[in-house]
């Protein structure tokens, strides 16, 4: 690849910064959005369930962790610059397994003694079900919470072993990916110009959807998820090969209206057919306009980040290193708020308001205020410890051959 489409080593890729930023914002309006969208399993219910909810939802759905996977496979992409397989597992493992098992321990179980409580399947009184829970010394009554077969979860924090894995993946097989043939298959992905950028990088989506999403429905499950772990770990590889190259940037931005357009018509489409079938959308033509739809809006989201947000904003830093502690603590502090609003019936209009300012409050507050300022408590929410030349409320932006904060 030519010298030219590559990013210089010292220049920060301020969009992919801000993009990750959002996305997790859209992850925490996303389940708040999930408790009260109507027919969707969730760990708690809102008597205000509703039925419209489900079309911005599912418009949400269809992409959000895709574009998750996407960004943090860039990330990769700059980071194995620096870094070859042992020090990128040991980065990476340390950045994202520690705070998957303190937030199991810690964060999550809030989660599914509210759940068991509402059931009807645990009794109240939060201190004795950690003991239990932690111990795993016997086992939950069967569908108490949303992991009780395992006797202990890991809730919305599923993302990270599920990253570890895709890291582990490629780490494992750096000598390959650095190779003639590694670097043809970059190539060739990162040349795709015009209708080809928008539409083959969808097939493989497309293949792996005819071949698993009927026999392996989502579940989280690490071991058994192959459906998504194709998806995913697809979309994480596209962006382990963009994360360098500038050429396929500058071809997204120059297709960002082409992109949003044609996913707009695609989502049409799609709602349009579901609306005058019965029963859950199938066939191969649903197929085709799911895989469409996610990889044109991803393009779309690339392409017009990369032109308006590829600046160094205020708030990027700030951002940068409260978007874990952001992801690790939002659901708990979901349930948290609707435990406490749901006994005063505010209706549907003022609850999800206060619920969601009071997520984003508690998470602020419990960041800025105490996770950022103790030195111990930062790598258990995947913060690097402070340097002590660095102990400002806003450290020096580290540069993209550091690790960052998030993938």
């Amino acid at each position: 690849m030519h010298a030219a489409n590559h990013t210089p080593p010292d220049h920060r890729r301020h969009d992919i910064d801000a993009l990750r930023a959002l996305a997790f914002l859209f992850v925490i309006l996303y389940h708040v959005g999930m408790y009260y969208v109507a027919g969707w399993h969730w760990h708690l219910k809102s008597p205000h369930e509703a039925e419209w909810l489900r079309w911005p939802m599912a418009m949400l759905n269809l992409w959000r962790m895709d574009l998750v996977f996407l960004i943090s496979g860039v990330s990769l992409g700059f980071l194995s610059r620096g870094q070859g397989t042992w020090g990128l597992l040991r980065s990476r493992g340390l950045r994202l397994m520690l705070p998957l098992v303190f937030g199991m321990a810690v964060i999550v179980p809030y989660q599914a003694y509210a759940q068991g409580v509402a059931n009807g399947m645990v009794a109240p009184g939060f201190g004795a079900f950690l003991l239990r829970y932690l111990s795993m010394s016997a086992p939950w009554p069967k569908q108490a919470f949303d992991g009780a077969d395992f006797g202990i979860t890991w809730n919305h924090l599923w993302y990270l072993p599920y990253l570890f894995t895709y890291t582990a993946l490629v780490a494992l097989t750096l000598p390959l990916w650095k190779s003639a043939a590694g670097q043809r298959v970059r190539r060739g992905f990162n040349g795709l110009r015009g209708w080809k950028l928008l539409l083959l990088p969808a097939v493989p989506l497309l293949l792996w959807t005819m071949l698993l999403a009927s026999r392996f429905p989502a579940t989280h499950n690490l071991v058994r998820d192959f459906h998504l772990h194709s998806i995913y770990f697809t979309m994480f590889l596209y962006g382990y090969w963009m994360g360098v190259d500038t050429g396929v940037w500058k071809e997204l931005e120059r297709l960002r209206r082409v992109s949003l357009a044609s996913a707009l018509a695609v989502i049409a489409t799609f709602f349009a057919l579901r609306a005058v079938t019965s029963g859950p959308p199938s066939g191969l033509s649903m197929d085709v306009l799911r895989v469409l739809y996610l990889w044109l809006t991803v393009s779309a989201i690339l392409g017009y980040g990369h032109r308006y947000l590829n600046r160094p904003w205020p708030w990027l830093r700030w951002a940068n290193e409260s978007v874990y502690p952001w992801y690790v603590l939002h659901q708990t502090l979901i349930i948290v708020g609707v435990v406490l609003l749901a006994p005063l019936a505010l209706g549907p209009a003022v609850e999800p308001a206060l619920l969601v300012a009071l997520t984003i409050f508690g998470c602020w507050a419990l960041t800025d205020g105490l996770i950022r300022r103790v030195d111990f408590l930062r790598p258990l929410f995947g913060l690097k410890l402070r340097r002590p030349a660095s102990r400002q409320p806003l450290p020096p932006e580290p540069e993209w051959r550091s690790p960052s904060p998030r993938a």
